[in-house]
């Protein structure tokens, strides 16, 4: 999921600390640098985000800037080729083809009221400017259909209903579930092959039974999904991918 260099932490005296800074690594073209400082942190470290391309360095709470500056110019060449590999961004436009259930479909111009999805395409109607927002509050009211649905059947297999649902653009999970029931879903999932969404909806649901990752949890999923080896390789590969997709 990310590319990750780091060297050991060199101390200098510095006088002004804080939590989060930006700057920039010249050359063509620059490159934004998010500067993060961590008290827990004993060596320079740099990340590459492959869901947005953000290269963040992470240094000791007294470590100099320029140093860690100078860490990032020594790396350039490392970075570059990483944010080259990534693939790059979509914005969802006319024109623009995104995933839908794992099928690729162009957005179009489309009339009436309501947005419209045939065997190739998304027929979005109104203003271009408005096409991305539309479209992405569309998909959020697919998305929450489509996972009640799913969460409904796995909850009555588990015998044990769930609280709440909801929807976010999470970064760093596709779902989660609290101690009390509340079940929560990255809305991207709907982008995702069907069978990669039920498999996620399966997942935090078996938490209702065990909150933990052990060997009975897996028993649980497996009772109520099936076998969860293709759709959860799928989420490791190409799970990315989907915040590529800017609305």
């Amino acid at each position: 999921m990310q590319g990750m260099l780091s060297k050991p932490k060199a101390l200098r005296p510095f006088r002004h600390e804080r939590c989060m800074s930006d700057t920039h690594l010249p050359g063509d073209p620059p490159i934004p640098l998010v500067l993060r400082r961590s008290a827990q942190a004993k060596r320079i470290s740099l990340r590459i985000s492959q869901l947005d391309g953000r290269v963040t360095l992470t240094l000791p709470k007294r470590l100099a800037e320029r140093e860690a500056l100078a860490f990032a110019r020594s790396k350039e060449g490392w970075i570059r080729r990483h944010l080259d590999a990534r693939a790059a961004d979509v914005a969802v436009v006319h024109g623009a083809r995104i995933p839908l259930g794992g099928h690729l479909l162009e957005v179009r111009q489309g009339t009436g009221r309501r947005v419209e999805i045939t065997a190739d395409a998304i027929l979005v109607p109104g203003p271009v400017e408005r096409v991305g927002k539309r479209l992405l509050a569309h998909l959020k009211e697919v998305a929450r259909d489509r996972l009640a649905g799913a969460c409904d059947d796995y909850a009555a297999a588990l015998g044990r209903p769930y609280a709440r649902l909801s929807l976010r653009d999470t970064r760093s999970r596709w779902g989660s579930c609290t101690s009390d029931g509340g079940l929560m879903f990255s809305w991207r999932l709907i982008l995702a092959p069907a069978d990669v969404l039920d498999y996620v909806a399966a997942h935090e649901v078996a938490h209702l039974a065990e909150m933990n990752h052990s060997p009975a949890f897996w028993v649980q999923v497996a009772r109520i999904y099936g076998d969860h080896t293709a759709p959860r390789g799928w989420l490791r590969e190409h799970g990315s991918g989907l915040h590529r997709y800017k609305f």
